[in-house]
């Protein structure tokens, strides 16, 4: 009878094998020959080669979580621990690597050498820690066993050990988290979903009423960040009254991104209901406008440039038919009814219901009294509402940024189908034009005749243009953030940046001079290059 160990190694699996289990058995040998350098390693005599291999331990890690993240989406897909609680995890945590992180700190915690969790939370935490690693250790040796054995199949004890490191793996992730940041809590998710529907609908209303372009947001300009939330407040608090800015709430009710603004907002509310429909008008347009400008001076062009050109309807309940305002307007916001089909806003009572909260004409006169003249009060509001603003983009940087990147998903024009083939080929009698498809924002697909040009080769061209590397915080293709392990790389052909996934292949680019294979993105290698001659670069 064979030994053992000769037996293991003649079902060795081969490198080639494209089954997971095989993929695994050499992720994890990775691991245990990296592990076993950096027990045998003095690193006090040679630091620089233990942080060489702790970097490599760290790479080899995410490898095998990579692959293990595999194995369980295949052999247990309707049994893994729900991870709907990630969408309580600030944004700036949700990387690709996060997993890897977890592992290296139940390590650290099971060490007794991490810092950064109290020592209240630090027992529990540490007992989570342990029953991971070891469910963990449980993993990789029935995996290792299977891949030895059958490697195409999964048996019910391979199955509940990744079942339970799964569940293990949730909780110990969610505990970890939870004691290192403020998770938000589901009542704090549904206030931040009414938030991003005010948002929305403040854009729609910007939109009609010529405060913002389509274009200014399909082209996501910075100055957006700043004039979206200052309307937006406006909105929740005078147009939306009942909405995620409601002042009959107390602030333990509203959402933590603008219950610390509570009383301030009662006050710019208390002014906001005196305006008049023209100086709210004249109010929203200059905080639109990326200075302060005195808002109070109708004779400034505006700061939309053509899409101002085209008086829009002062008041808040548009009439399609109705006629400009006349220059001077002393009326106060009224409900809906109050306006009439002429656009001029009817008196109100005293004892009249609020509606849009038309204020007594006493209490609008008393505050009124205050400020010296209407330029004041209307320079107070821009600056009390701007700050509020611009201390969102401070103090919940993190949640603005994820509210308005959901808002451009939703109001953002969404991009037009591909024309037919048969057409286009009657418009421009070449077959090159139509073979790939385009991307919207490739400076080759924006450019047919040039993308054209590029899959015929014909002639040398100048190289294309590179991005920067400052201009550029993600992928191109995939929109995963750059890191320090997720390097940049050009595409030789569009001159774009990408991760190593998304440009993982090499071709040769006559038509640029360049004879030799060189880096190219997988959108430029399907779409614009001659078939041949190309490779993968990992090959």
């Amino acid at each position: 009878m064979l030994p053992a160990a000769l037996r293991r190694w003649l079902r060795r699996p081969k490198r080639s094998d494209p089954r997971l289990l095989s993929q695994f058995f050499f992720a994890d040998e990775r691991v245990t020959r990296v592990v076993a350098e950096i027990n045998g390693l003095n690193a006090e005599l040679d630091p620089q080669q233990y942080l060489v291999l702790l970097n490599q331990l760290h790479l080899s890690q995410a490898h095998l979580l990579a692959v293990l993240e595999r194995i369980m989406e295949e052999c247990i897909p309707t049994q893994r621990h729900s991870r709907d609680y990630l969408v309580k995890f600030p944004e700036e945590l949700l990387v690709d690597n996060l997993g890897n992180h977890m592992l290296f700190a139940a390590e650290c915690l099971l060490a007794g050498t991490f810092l950064e969790v109290e020592e209240m939370d630090g027992a529990p935490l540490r007992a989570q820690a342990r029953n991971l690693l070891c469910s963990l250790e449980l993993v990789r040796t029935v995996l290792r066993e299977q891949s030895l054995s059958q490697p195409g199949s999964y048996p019910e004890p391979v199955r509940a050990a990744l079942i339970q490191f799964d569940w293990l793996f949730a909780e110990f992730e969610l505990s970890y988290v939870s004691s290192l940041v403020a998770v938000k809590s589901p009542e704090e998710i549904y206030r931040q979903q009414e938030i991003i529907v005010l948002f929305c609908e403040t854009v729609e209303r910007a939109l009609r009423l010529g405060y913002l372009t389509q274009e200014m947001i399909d082209g996501y300009e910075p100055l957006l960040m700043f004039t979206i939330p200052r309307l937006a407040i406006i909105s929740g608090l005078l147009i939306y009254p009942e909405g995620p800015l409601s002042l009959e709430q107390s602030p333990e009710q509203m959402s933590q991104v603008f219950s610390p603004f509570y009383n301030l907002l009662k006050k710019i509310r208390d002014l906001l209901q005196v305006l008049s429909v023209e100086e709210l008008c004249l109010l929203e347009r200059s905080l639109c406008t990326a200075e302060s400008e005195d808002p109070c001076v109708p004779a400034t062009p505006p700061a939309w440039g053509a899409a101002m050109d085209t008086p829009a309807p002062w008041g808040l309940l548009e009439v399609p038919s109705a006629p400009p305002l006349p220059p001077i307007c002393t009326a106060q916001l009224g409900p809906s009814s109050a306006v009439d089909d002429q656009g001029t806003a009817s008196p109100q009572s005293p004892g009249s219901s609020p509606g849009l909260n038309a204020t007594p004409a006493a209490h609008c006169w008393e505050l009124r009294s205050r400020y010296s003249s209407t330029k004041d009060m209307l320079h107070t509001l821009f600056v009390c509402i701007s700050g509020v603003a611009d201390q969102l983009q401070t103090n919940f940087a993190s949640d603005l940024r994820s509210i308005l990147k959901t808002v451009f998903k939703i109001v953002a024009s969404q991009a037009e189908p591909l024309e037919e083939p048969g057409a286009r080929q009657e418009e421009d009698g070449d077959p090159h034009l139509v073979d790939a498809p385009r991307m919207a924002d490739c400076p080759l697909c924006s450019s047919p005749a040039e993308a054209a040009g590029l899959q015929r080769t014909a002639g040398a061209r100048c190289l294309p243009e590179w991005v920067p590397d400052s201009m550029c915080s993600q992928c191109s293709a995939c929109r995963s953030p750059f890191t320090l392990l997720r390097r940049r790389h050009h595409c030789r052909n569009c001159g774009k940046i990408f991760c190593a996934r998304c440009s993982p292949h090499a071709t040769a680019l006559p038509h640029y001079g360049q004879p030799k294979p060189v880096r190219v993105c997988t959108h430029c290698y399907t779409t614009h290059l001659s078939p041949v001659p190309r490779r993968t670069r990992s090959q």
